[in-house]
Order: C-alpha cells, then structure tokens, then sequence
C-alpha cells in the first residue's frame, strides 16, 4: 500500500502561503535585531514570539494534540493525511488572525503585552511546526499521555510565566482584571 504524499505536499503549500501572506502584511521575517535564538526565555521581553522557540510553543503544541482528537472525532474516515492538513490549515489560519493588527491591538490594551509586535514569520512558521509535533504525538500516545501533556504544559506555563493556552484565550476573549493584575507581577 502507497500513501498519499498529496496531503502533506498541501500542508507545506499551505504553510508557504501563510508566511508569504505574514511578509506581504508586513510582518517581519527574523527579530528586530536580526538575531535568531533558539529559546528566547522572556515571554513579556521586547522580543517575545521573535525567535524559534518561546515559552508560548507548547501551548502550540497543544494546539496539535487538541485537533489530532477533534479530528479524530468529527472526521475519523478521513485519511490521516487529510486530517494533518485540515489541522495546518486551521493552525495557519490562527496564525494569520493573531498576527492582524486588529488582534494584535488586542493583546496590547486587554492583556499584560502593552508591546507585543506579533510574531516574526519564522516565529509563526515554528508555531506550526509546534502543533505538527503535537500532532504526532497524539497519533503516537494513549489518550491519558496526550491529555497529560496537555496538563503538564499548560501548569508548567502557568507556574513559571503566569500564562498559557487556556489564560492566553481567556484574555483575548474576555479580560479579567483580576488575572492581568496577576499576571503584570511576572511581567515586571
């Protein structure tokens, strides 16, 4: 039996789109400074979601094992192939929104983030590959592994920077004082 390397031809088309629509937008390929680090460790630094890795790429890969089981239940017929491009195309899809100037106005007056400039593309392209890695892993782990994961990165993010996928979410859509208060703690 082939597989079916259409699938995955279309995810990478896709994720090349999103970045050349990220550059068209104006978002910047590499860090101000031009540096490229591997981890960049302050999340409210002046070059947060600047770099390869940051402390917001587990809440993509998060992103990963949630639509791996999304997937898996709303369309399990559907090839494995199939079901990872539908994710890349959801996750460049979020890309693109959180990088609008709308949503990243948003960041700066709801949240702790009063500088936030978006993500750099490579940073962007990163976060996809974050949620690709997650996605594996949910092809590869038990259920219990995946959701403990999903725990482990979401507990570690809240204890060490005071955010996560969950609160991330939380402030975007509906900021509570209580929560920013706490959080301008660690960003100080």
């Amino acid at each position: 039996m082939t597989r079916n390397p259409f699938p995955w031809l279309v995810s990478l088309l896709v994720v090349a789109a999103s970045a050349a629509w990220l550059l068209a937008d104006g978002r910047a390929l590499v860090a101000p400074s031009g540096r490229i680090l591997l981890w960049y460790n302050d999340p409210w630094g002046p070059e947060g979601s600047q770099h390869l890795f940051d402390w917001y790429s587990p809440s993509h890969m998060i992103h990963g094992l949630l639509f791996y089981a999304a997937l898996w239940l709303a369309v399990w017929r559907l090839p494995l192939g199939w079901r990872f491009a539908l994710a890349v195309l959801v996750e460049c899809a979020w890309e693109l929104v959180e990088n609008s100037d709308a949503v990243i106005e948003r960041y700066r007056t709801a949240t702790v983030s009063k500088d936030y400039l978006g993500d750099t593309v490579l940073n962007s392209v990163m976060d996809v590959a974050c949620m690709a890695l997650g996605f594996w892993l949910a092809r590869r782990l038990p259920v219990w592994a995946s959701v403990a994961l999903i725990l482990f990165f979401e507990a570690l993010t809240v204890w060490l920077i005071r955010d996560g996928l969950a609160l991330n979410v939380l402030m975007l859509l509906w900021p509570v004082d209580a929560v920013r208060d706490w959080q301008a703690v660690a960003a100080s």
